[in-house]
């Protein structure tokens, strides 16, 4: 019985905007191990509370601009070894021509995504650059964002561990930028887990370009991935630290919850994908430690049951193509957005297409990107309907 008075008062005291403790987080968590209810119920009430029930989601086109990398994840396919079919050294006039493609398409967001400092361990990289013109991947993405805006469209930059001189250079030209924090631990770098051979991943370093986006006033997504040996204890320490910059700063749009999906020819190719109930307490407990924040999962990485979590915390649904594919799980195709758009309707949601930045952090921006921005948005800060219907 106290347990059961002790949960009550917990979610109680969330629900008014009290704090909660990381061991009141962590006893949230074993109380749902015999009873999801509360911790749904009340991840649900504070969803509706802060959100109210407009799910929200970016027209996007992927631009898999570069897909050399230094870094070796156990997971992952995006990255390329010269030589290979799926190598991508996009050209300045292929990225051109999609954007143009991509307005044709009534896209808002240009996604910028490249490998991790390719030119640093690769010639290939480095040839490539020259080739169009420049000396480092970041010089690439300012001209690439610089043409993107001329063309119509928004960029949001993902390029790995970017130092602060070259975020303040893409700030002038990107609405916003992200990277997944994935892990706060130290103990998945260790030797023969996940994040071993992959130096830009370590806890410190991504924690540092997060503050330095910080201390930059850009705009930025991170998050966590769920499902890769993490125990519970480190999930929570990972989301409180994301909380923590964002009550230093304020400068966190939005929180990505992605459950992890194994790959062929990768070394977890074994490892099971992520239990969907496990993972909808995440993302319960991420609404509970976050309440007021943008929290979304990839809907092409739930695609039976994405529109459930509507019921226990999210509000958003990242970018989704109707164009180009998602590059970094190639095997998993975006929904298509009217489908998304009637699912989310049958959960009792309104879908609005926003742009790759939250109306509450315009504010962050300057001035020629927010007039950009002012032509084609509404009254609640999202997308004039006939620019991406």
């Amino acid at each position: 019985m106290t347990n059961l008075v002790l949960k009550s008062e917990i979610l109680n005291n969330v629900l008014e905007n009290k704090s909660i403790t990381r061991q009141e987080i962590i006893e949230v968590y074993e109380n749902s191990k015999k009873n999801t209810n509360d911790l749904f119920l009340t991840a649900q009430n504070l969803r509706i509370k802060n959100k109210g029930n407009t799910v929200t989601f970016s027209k996007k086109a992927f631009f898999n601009i570069v897909n050399l990398c230094k870094d070796t994840c156990s997971y992952c396919t995006y990255k390329a070894e010269p030589g290979e079919e799926k190598i991508s050294l996009m050209s300045k006039k292929q990225i051109k021509e999609l954007l143009q493609l991509a307005k044709k398409y009534k896209c808002v967001e240009a996604l910028f995504v490249t490998g991790e400092q390719p030119e640093q361990k690769y010639p290939e990289a480095r040839n490539w650059l020259k080739e169009n013109g420049f000396k480092s991947t970041a010089e690439y993405l300012i001209h690439s964002s610089e043409i993107a805006l001329e063309l119509g469209l928004f960029p949001h930059t993902n390029a790995g561990n970017l130092n602060f001189d070259e975020m303040r250079e893409l700030k002038k030209t990107n609405v916003s930028m992200g990277i997944m924090l994935e892990n706060i631990s130290e103990r998945l770098t260790k030797k023969g887990m996940p994040h071993y051979l992959a130096a830009s991943k370590r806890p410190q370093t991504r924690l540092k370009i997060l503050e330095n986006s910080g201390k930059l006033k850009i705009p930025m997504t991170t998050g966590i991935l769920v499902g890769i040996g993490e125990t519970i204890e480190e999930i929570i320490d990972s989301i409180l630290a994301i909380k923590q910059l964002h009550e230093k700063y304020g400068n966190i749009q939005e929180v990505i919850l992605q459950n992890f999906q194994p790959k062929p020819d990768t070394i977890m190719k074994d490892t099971p994908s992520t239990n969907e109930e496990y993972f909808k307490k995440i993302v319960a407990l991420s609404r509970i430690i976050l309440p007021q924040m943008n929290i979304q999962i990839p809907p092409n990485l739930s695609p039976k049951s994405y529109q459930s979590f509507l019921q226990i915390g999210i509000n958003d649904w990242g970018g989704i193509s109707p164009l180009t594919p998602d590059f970094v799980n190639p095997e998993f195709s975006w929904p298509e957005i009217n489908k998304v758009d009637e699912n989310s309707k049958k959960s009792g949601f309104n879908l609005k297409c926003r742009f790759p930045i939250y109306p509450e952090f315009f504010s962050f921006i300057n001035k020629e990107l927010r007039n950009k921005i002012a032509d084609i948005e509404n009254e609640d800060g999202y997308v004039k309907e006939e620019y991406w219907r």
